[in-house]
């Protein structure tokens, strides 16, 4: 899928294989696949929340298995590394622009094409761990600057989709953890 509304799939050929959910719904309501509650996040205290999740992270990326696909079509622990490190680049980037812009509006990000590019399940472990743990810090300092009255400023995804900084912070960390649950945390 593009304009990053989940995680992509990527076959052996290189080729991605869309996910086509919509999973904005998940800014009001429990997820059911890995538990989510976005009732539960405090808009304040998402970088606290980023940073809780690096460390899980960095074990995923120190698997010795971190290289291999649990089926056709299912990202590696490796793959999902380097698409969360990519995600906390670009919600760190669109939230700039949210605190910066009422009515921001966010440039596609083809996650595909970003995989792909970015030969995900080819990178060196090691690296997207550091690189990961660098964007989360970028991302979690970035949310600490939130201020109570900039919750409901509004940024728009090119899809059309509409977010406050309040649901972003959800939709965003629900994206991070989800990919945790994807690869056994």
């Amino acid at each position: 899928m593009t304009d990053d509304t989940g995680a992509q799939a990527q076959d052996r050929s290189g080729d991605v294989v869309p996910d086509t959910k919509d999973w904005t719904w998940v800014v009001d309501r429990r997820c059911p696949e890995c538990g989510f509650d976005p009732t539960a996040v405090d808009p304040l205290a998402v970088g606290a929340a980023v940073r809780a999740t690096v460390p899980a992270w960095q074990a995923v990326l120190a698997r010795p298995e971190v290289r291999r696909r649990p089926a056709p079509g299912v990202w590696s622990p490796l793959e999902y590394g380097a698409h969360v490190r990519d995600v906390f680049r670009v919600f760190d980037e669109r939230l700039e622009l949210m605190l910066r812009t009422d009515g921001a509006e966010f440039a596609n990000w083809d996650q595909d094409a970003a995989a792909v590019e970015g030969r995900y399940g080819e990178s060196d472990p090691d690296a997207v761990a550091g690189e990961l743990a660098d964007a989360g810090e970028a991302v979690a300092r970035r949310f600490d600057t939130v201020r109570a009255d900039q919750l409901e400023r509004v940024g728009k995804r090119s899809n059309g989709s509409t977010f406050t900084v309040r649901t972003f912070g959800r939709y965003f960390l629900h994206d991070v953890e989800h990919h945790l649950h994807d690869v056994g945390v």
